[in-house]
């Protein structure tokens, strides 16, 4: 496989520049970060416009190999479990009205989202032992049992 020329990293490196700018930049909107400058009608649509930016970027930066693979590891996914799901029970008991019940709803979906990702990989992950056993046998070859990653002799 050819590496990347030079060009070809920098125009990489500037579009990834610019996507996380303008995930930020939404991020900031949409938190409310348009108050300090702007009332009103304004300050509704520029909140809207910073949601609809993050979550395009947000998306299309999740896409990307390392970011993937970083978010589906299983210390990360435990933490947005853990983590989500006590914001969403305080969130739930400690904002009032609409507020609390959107916001405890939303942080709920990413906490059973990241459960979703825990399951998914732990039934891979007993799929892909029950292969190696299999191929283990298939050789000949003894398999140690407790043992969590492939064993060479």
């Amino acid at each position: 496989m050819r590496s990347k020329t030079f060009l070809a990293r920098v125009k990489s490196f500037v579009a990834d520049l610019f996507l996380w700018a303008f995930f930020v930049a939404g991020l900031a909107g949409s938190m409310g970060g348009a108050g300090a400058f702007l009332a009103g009608t304004e300050k509704t649509i520029v909140t809207f416009a910073g949601i609809a930016v993050a979550l395009v970027t947000g998306s299309r930066i999740t896409k990307k190999p390392k970011i993937k693979t970083f978010l589906s590891s299983r210390p990360v996914l435990w933490f947005l479990f853990l983590f989500n799901g006590g914001v969403a029970a305080v969130a739930y008991f400690a904002m009032d009205g609409a507020k609390g019940i959107a916001t405890a709803a939303g942080m709920g979906l990413v906490s059973l989202g990241a459960l979703g990702g825990l399951v998914s990989n732990y039934r891979q992950g007993a799929k892909s032992a029950r292969e190696r056993a299999h191929a283990q046998a298939h050789r000949g070859e003894q398999p140690v049992h407790g043992a969590p990653y492939q064993q060479t002799t």
